[in-house]
C-alpha cells in the first residue's frame, strides 16, 4: 500500500539546522502537490511549505527564509530544510501528498490526500 514516511526530526539548539524527509513506498508513479504542515497540543495543524510537480513553491510567512521546501520524483521523496531554527518552530511535522499514482500504467491506482506519520521537531533555548 502507498505510504509516506517521514524521517529527520529530532532536538536541536536554536539557530541550528534539521533536514525532514517525506519518502512515498510502493511503486510510485507519479505525485501531486506535495507539502509540509505542522502542530503543536494547543494549536490547530498548518501549513508550513509547499511544492508543486513543476516545483513551485509556497511558504507561510513565519518560516519564509529560513525553510526550503524540494522534491527529488527520481526517489519519490520531498524534503524541509529548516535552518535557523526557533523554538516556536518546535512541533510535530507532517507531510503530505495530495495525489498519489502508484502501480503500473495499465492498472493505475490514485491515492488522494495521503499523510505521513509525524516527525517530532524540538528546538531548545
Amino acid at each position: 500500500q502507498v505510504q509516506l514516511v517521514e524521517s529527520g526530526g529530532g532536538l536541536v539548539q536554536a539557530g541550528g539546522s534539521l533536514r525532514l524527509s517525506c519518502a512515498a513506498s510502493g511503486m510510485i508513479v507519479s505525485i501531486g502537490d506535495m507539502a509540509w504542515y505542522r502542530q503543536t497540543p494547543r494549536n490547530q495543524r498548518e501549513l508550513v511549505a509547499r511544492i508543486t510537480p513543476g516545483a513551485s513553491t509556497f511558504y507561510a510567512d513565519a518560516v519564509k527564509g529560513r525553510f526550503t521546501i524540494s522534491r527529488d520524483d527520481a526517489k519519490s521523496t520531498v524534503y524541509l530544510q529548516m535552518d535557523s531554527l526557533e523554538p516556536e518552530d518546535t512541533a510535530v511535522y507532517y507531510c503530505h501528498a495530495d495525489r498519489i499514482s502508484s502501480g503500473v500504467v495499465w492498472s493505475l491506482s490514485i491515492k488522494y490526500d495521503v499523510w505521513g506519520q509525524g516527525a517530532q521537531v524540538t528546538v531548545s533555548s
